[in-house]
C-alpha cells in the first residue's frame, strides 16, 4: 500500500495564535503533506506592536458565557483545554490554581464547565472576601504569549513552514501565492473588517487595559465574576499569574472591557483603577518586592454573530461593489482571468482566541482535509 502524502500547497494569513496553531496542526499532518507559508504584516517577533492582539491576551482559560450557548465552542474549549493541561511538563503552559468570586448565588451543577476544568469545588464562607456571597475553587491553564508565540513559530519553521512579513490589503494580491489549486486560511482577527474580499463589518473591537506585573507572591488566578463585567464602568476585574522561563513570577491584572473602542492609547486612571481593584484582591501586590513591568492595550477581535470558522469559495478577480480594488501587481493576463480561491475563514474570537485555539485549528483542519480528498475524487 502507497503511503506517498497527497500534496497540497496553503497559505495562512495571520501570525496570531490561531494562524500559528492551524499552521502547526497542518504540517503535523500525517495524511496530507501541506507546503504552508505564513503571510502577516506582525509576527511573533513583534510583541510590542499593538497592531495585533495575541501578545496582550491574559492567555488563561476562565469560564465564559459562549461555551455554554454553543455546542460547537464548547467543543473548542474543551480540546483546547485538555491539550494545554498535556502540555503543563513543557513549561509553556502553567498550572493554574483559581478562584472565581461571584456576588451572587451559585452551585457547581449549574456550571457548564463544571467537568471541563480540573479540581472545582466550592469555597468555604470564609474564604469568600466581602462583598462577594460565593465562590468556586478550581485548577486551569495559562500561558506566557511572549514565550508561546515564538515557539509556535520555532515548530513551524523547523518543520519547513516559512514566514513572510505583508500588509495585505486585499485577497486578489495572494492570488497567484495561493495558486488555482491552494487554499488560503484567513485568520487575520480585526484585519477582517477591512481586507478587500473580506470586508466583515460584524467585527469590532473590545478594549483591553492591563498591568504586567512581577509579583512572586502571586500563586493563583483570581476572577471576580460580575456577569463577566460591569457594564456601566466596563471594568473587568482578574489576576492571571503566568509560566515563564525568561522572565518568572509575572502576572496580568485586568482590566477593561470596552466594546468598540479603537483606542489603543495607555489611560493611567484606568490604570490607577486596574491596580487598586487587583491589590484589594491581593495585597502581596504593594510589598517591595512587587513590581510594574508594562501597561498594555490591546483590541480584542470580537464578532457580532460569534467567531467565524467556516469555507467559501471567492470568485477573483475581486468584483467589488465601489470598484476601487487595488492593483496587485501582476500582469493583465493574469489579472483578467477568472478562476477561485478557497478560503477557511478563521477569525472573531474575541477575548477567547487562546482558550479556543487548539479546537478551532483542529476543525479548519478537518474542513481543509476534506476539501483536499473532495479533490482527489474528481
Amino acid at each position: 500500500m502507497s503511503t506517498t502524502k497527497t500534496e497540497q500547497s496553503l497559505v495562512v494569513l495571520g501570525a496570531g495564535v490561531l494562524g500559528l496553531t492551524i499552521a502547526y496542526l497542518a504540517a503535523l499532518a500525517d495524511d496530507v503533506s501541506f507546503n504552508i507559508k505564513v503571510i502577516a504584516r506582525d509576527l511573533p517577533e513583534d510583541m510590542d506592536s499593538q497592531a495585533w492582539t495575541s501578545p496582550y491576551a491574559g492567555a488563561n482559560w476562565s469560564p465564559m458565557a459562549l461555551g455554554g450557548e454553543d455546542e460547537r465552542v464548547r467543543q473548542w474549549e474543551e480540546k483546547t483545554f485538555n491539550k494545554l493541561w498535556d502540555m503543563i511538563p513543557t513549561g509553556l503552559v502553567k498550572l493554574l490554581p483559581t478562584k472565581l468570586y461571584t456576588a451572587r448565588g451559585i452551585n457547581i451543577s449549574d456550571l457548564w464547565w463544571k467537568d471541563l476544568v480540573q479540581n472545582i469545588r466550592m469555597l468555604s464562607p470564609s474564604d469568600v472576601p466581602e462583598p462577594f456571597k460565593t465562590g468556586v475553587a478550581f485548577d486551569t491553564v495559562s500561558v506566557n504569549p511572549a514565550e508561546y508565540l515564538p515557539w509556535l513559530q520555532s515548530e513551524l519553521t523547523s518543520c519547513g513552514v516559512t514566514f513572510e512579513r505583508r500588509n495585505v490589503r486585499s485577497l486578489d494580491e495572494l492570488r497567484n501565492l495561493v495558486g488555482p489549486d491552494g487554499i488560503l486560511v484567513n485568520a487575520s482577527s480585526l484585519g477582517s473588517r477591512s481586507i478587500i474580499g473580506v470586508e466583515d463589518t460584524k467585527l469590532y473591537p473590545i478594549r483591553g487595559q492591563t498591568i504586567l506585573v512581577h509579583a512572586p507572591g502571586l500563586q493563583e488566578c483570581l476572577l471576580l465574576l460580575t456577569k463577566t463585567w460591569n457594564p456601566e464602568t466596563e471594568e473587568a476585574t482578574y489576576i492571571i499569574p503566568r509560566p515563564g522561563k525568561g522572565q518568572p513570577d509575572t502576572a496580568i491584572l485586568g482590566g477593561t472591557f470596552q466594546p468598540r473602542n479603537w483606542d489603543t492609547s495607555l489611560n493611567m486612571q484606568i490604570a490607577r483603577g486596574i491596580f487598586d481593584r487587583c491589590a484589594a484582591l491581593a495585597p502581596c501586590l504593594k510589598s517591595a518586592e512587587s513590581k510594574i513591568l508594562k501597561h498594555n492595550v490591546g483590541l480584542r477581535p470580537a464578532r457580532e454573530e460569534g467567531p467565524r470558522v467556516e469555507l467559501e469559495r471567492i470568485a477573483l478577480p475581486l468584483q467589488s461593489t465601489h470598484d476601487l480594488v487595488p492593483w496587485n501587481g501582476s500582469h493583465a493576463s493574469n489579472c483578467d482571468r477568472e478562476e477561485s480561491m478557497l478560503v477557511v475563514h478563521a477569525y472573531g474570537f474575541g477575548p477567547a482566541g487562546y482558550q479556543r485555539s487548539w479546537g478551532a485549528a483542529e476543525e479548519v483542519l478537518e474542513l481543509m482535509k476534506a476539501q483536499v480528498a473532495l479533490k482527489q475524487n474528481i
